[in-house]
Parts: structure tokens; sequence; C-alpha cells
């Protein structure tokens, strides 16, 4: 029953405000979306996480952060979850067929997290392998994991959906982002002019989506206020890339009931 209340509610929402979501995106880069998923529904993704063993390359767990890179990948029975008629039909709604999925992570901010990111745009994508290919670089490689900064076409059709699984705020991590940044291609951060840009706080309810532009200037302050913040990002994106790579993550991800 509850589930049929949401949808009902996110079709009549999307009738009346998918426009002002559009605009909000790509105008400001961003985008929040509350109600996508229902408590259980967010309750049993934790369980699921929760009982997969932590071990291999793309583990990571220190004092201030537990991450799952190739989420999707290493956390199978999430994808049923993740992917329901409510997050496919956001997708739909908002920028239409012939996007998949390039590159998931799971995030936890456990409650004492002193961990902080600073300011920065999301500059690279995981492909298969390092090849010189002209406007792809520099290059980077992490736990045998090839990233590289594409041309800035690429990023500008790709975006990016984190999956709020706690109530998250300013106190315990909660991105901050420079809004309308993404529509100033490469933005180093030691160049923002804080005379004329603004800060905005994302605050998502638990079952929220926040969605954005990779382009889009952001950062995440350390957790204060003794709760945890777990999220699920995940990035999409519609363009191919040259014969010599692949995306080492590409996942045509299917709508589940």
């Amino acid at each position: 029953m509850q589930d049929n209340i949401l949808a009902n509610k996110r079709s009549s929402f999307f009738m009346t405000d998918g426009r002002k979501i559009t605009q909000e995106l790509d105008e400001l880069g961003f985008t929040i979306i509350d109600d996508v998923y229902t408590d259980a529904e967010v309750d049993q993704l934790l369980n699921t996480i929760n009982a997969t063993p932590v071990n291999g390359a793309t583990f990571r767990k220190t004092k201030d952060l537990f991450a799952i890179r190739q989420f999707l990948k290493e956390v199978p029975d999430a994808e049923g979850l993740i992917f329901n008629h409510r997050l496919t039909g956001v997708i739909q709604q908002l920028f239409g067929s012939g996007f998949f999925v390039t590159k998931s992570i799971y995030f936890d901010k456990p409650a004492q997290s002193n961990w902080f990111v600073a300011y920065h745009q999301d500059l690279t994508i995981s492909v298969d392998q390092k090849t010189e290919i002209d406007g792809y670089g520099p290059w980077t490689v992490k736990q045998n994991q090839f990233a590289v900064q594409p041309p800035v076409k690429v990023l500008e059709n790709s975006f990016t959906i984190r999956i709020h699984l706690d109530d998250t705020d300013q106190n315990n991590g909660a991105l901050k982002v420079v809004p309308g940044s993404n529509l100033k291609g490469i933005y180093r951060p030691e160049t923002i002019n804080w005379q004329t840009e603004t800060e905005t706080i994302c605050n998502v309810k638990k079952g929220g989506i926040m969605i954005m532009r990779p382009l889009l200037l952001h950062t995440s302050n350390r957790s204060t206020n003794q709760q945890p913040r777990r999220v699920i990002h995940i990035e999409f994106s519609n363009s191919e890339l040259p014969p010599t790579i692949k995306w080492s993550e590409k996942h045509q991800y299917t709508q589940h009931e």
C-alpha cells in the first residue's frame, strides 16, 4: 500500500514539477527529490550491504570511511532494490533512454568520522586500460583501476545519482556545492571567487536522492553530530568512448518492481 501511495505521489510530482527539476539540474547543477525509497526499502538495502563479506581490493575500511567500489558488481543483490519503478521513472523523465551505469560506489561515513573532502569537480571516468588518446588525460591508476580525464563533452553528458540511506545535513557531512559551477567548464577550486559565488548545503532525507552534474563543485565536511551518513553513488553516461578504451563498469540497468 505504501509503495502505491509513493508511486502515485511521484507520478503526480513529475507531471507538475518535472520541468522545474530539469531546470534546476541544468542551471544549478543539482536537484533533490524526496521519497524515492520507503524506510523499509532503505533498511532492506542496508541489510543487503551488511551481509556482504568485506574483502578484496574494492573494499576500503578505515576509522573515518568505509567504501565499496564497483558496488553493483560486489553487491549484486542491491541492484533490484535500487532500480525500482520510482528511480527508473525519475531517470526516464529527466534524461530519457540511452543512459547506462559507468561507476557505482557505496560510502559510509561513520558517526565519529573526521573525513573531509575539499572542493572539487568529478573530472575522471573509469576505463579498462591506459592508452594514448587525443583529448584524454591526465591518467591515474589506483588499486588496478585506470581513470582518465575525458573531454568536457563526455562529462557534460553524464550525471550522478546519490541515494541517501540516512537523513543528511550539515552536521553529518551533507554535500556543499557552488550552484551553477557546472556551467563553467573546468573550474579549479583555488580560483573560486567567493565575492561572486555562493555555497549551498544539500540536505537530503533518508530515502531521498540528490542528482548532480560531475562538473558541479562540491565538498563534504566532517561529521559533528554523531550520526552516520551512508550514500550509494551511481554515475551514468550515454557517451561512447574511443574504440581503444572501454568503460570499466559499463552496465545496462533494468527496472525492477
